[in-house]
């Protein structure tokens, strides 16, 4: 953070808090999504067209640099270490998960996983499924492990990783998933910090999310 610090990031914090919090007013004001809607074009294209207007947003957030480094656009400390906590936190997070279904049954609240395979619409479901695995984590991981722990680290390392875990969570728009979402986050938080990267977050955002979709309909 010392090249960071020359800079100044008040104004940038105040920009990604906006579109953190449009996000957020967004995903609790939105309709409960359609039962298919994995089986939907739209549902791709909509998904495409929303993060390309997050990634433009940001980009404006960080363009006067240094971006790389807000975003942490770098090699990890090391890939050996940072593949085994994304292993341990992947594992947390199911268990987690799994414990507090009979609960709150986070996994059904969503409802954006369809009950059953429709493979009449598998190209659509493919696309989706991509989607959701790749471009939704790459996107995510830039705003919240990226700028945004970047512009809350200069109060604390601390602040950075609850900060953004708990608006990560809330930008979701969900009640009884919340608790998992924000321990992912953490868990998402604490490894940027331990590896002084974003890349291993995108690694394990997109397993878990290819490994929630695959679950959902095939098992």
């Amino acid at each position: 953070m010392a090249g960071l610090a020359r800079f100044d990031v008040s104004g940038r914090l105040i920009g990604w808090l906006a579109l953190v919090g449009a996000l957020i007013a967004l995903a609790y004001s939105s309709p409960r999504p359609e039962e298919d809607v994995l089986y939907l074009w739209d549902s791709f294209a909509g998904v495409l067209i929303a993060s390309a207007v997050m990634g433009l947003v940001l980009l404006w957030i960080v363009h006067r640099g240094p971006a790389a480094e807000l975003l942490a656009l770098r090699q990890p400390h090391s890939w050996r270490a940072a593949f085994a906590w994304v292993g341990g936190i992947f594992v947390a997070t199911f268990v987690l998960g799994a414990l507090l279904e009979p609960l709150l049954h986070p996994g059904e609240e969503q409802g954006i996983v369809p009950q059953e395979w429709d493979a009449d619409r598998a190209a659509p479901f493919a696309a989706n499924a991509a989607a959701t695995a790749i471009v939704v984590p790459v996107v995510e991981e830039l705003v919240f492990r990226g700028a945004g722990y970047s512009l809350l680290e200069r109060y604390g390392r601390l602040a950075a990783i609850a900060g953004t875990s708990i608006l990560f969570g809330l930008a979701h728009g969900l009640v009884l998933a919340l608790p998992v979402l924000v321990a992912f986050g953490l868990g998402l938080a604490w490894l940027r910090a331990r590896t002084g990267s974003v890349f291993p977050g995108m690694v394990l955002h997109g397993v878990f999310n290819a490994i929630a979709v695959i679950v959902g309909v095939f098992v």
